[in-house]
């Protein structure tokens, strides 16, 4: 029994080589995997920006055409506004063409990645873009 015993120690260990090839082999699968745990995590940042700015764009476009109801003019002026904050770093840009009696209103709405208080083309994430019509005449 005891011989026995001691055969069974002295098998049941491991050798360095099959610690060290079971550690490479480990090493290797996890890599790529990593890797699309990593690239899926930048994904999905970057889609949580994109639908958050359409929100905030369509929020904006909705308050504007509003406005547009009771002040189509808008004072005076035209609804352009440019890096407007919109909060947690997002910005707008507004365009309008000041037509009569038809506007063309564009909303674009972004992250701003480079924190320069700018939107920058390549931050836009959402542009929305409506026409407003003149409800009656003043």
């Amino acid at each position: 029994m005891h011989r026995k015993l001691t055969n069974i120690k002295r098998c049941s260990g491991l050798t360095l080589i099959e610690v060290v090839a079971a550690s490479v082999l480990l090493v290797v699968v996890m890599i790529p995997i990593l890797k699309c745990l990593t690239v899926s995590h930048i994904t999905s940042i970057k889609i949580e920006h994109k639908t958050r700015s359409l929100i905030l764009a369509q929020a904006r476009l909705d308050q504007i055409k509003a406005w547009s109801i009771y002040d189509y003019t808008n004072g005076g002026a035209s609804f352009t506004e440019s890096n407007v904050s919109l909060g947690d770093s997002y910005l707008c840009n507004v365009a309008d063409d000041s037509g009569d009696p038809l506007k063309t209103i564009v909303v674009s709405v972004g992250f701003d990645s480079n924190g320069n208080g700018a939107l920058s083309n390549d931050e836009v994430d959402s542009s929305l873009a409506t026409l407003i019509a003149r409800r009656w005449n003043n």
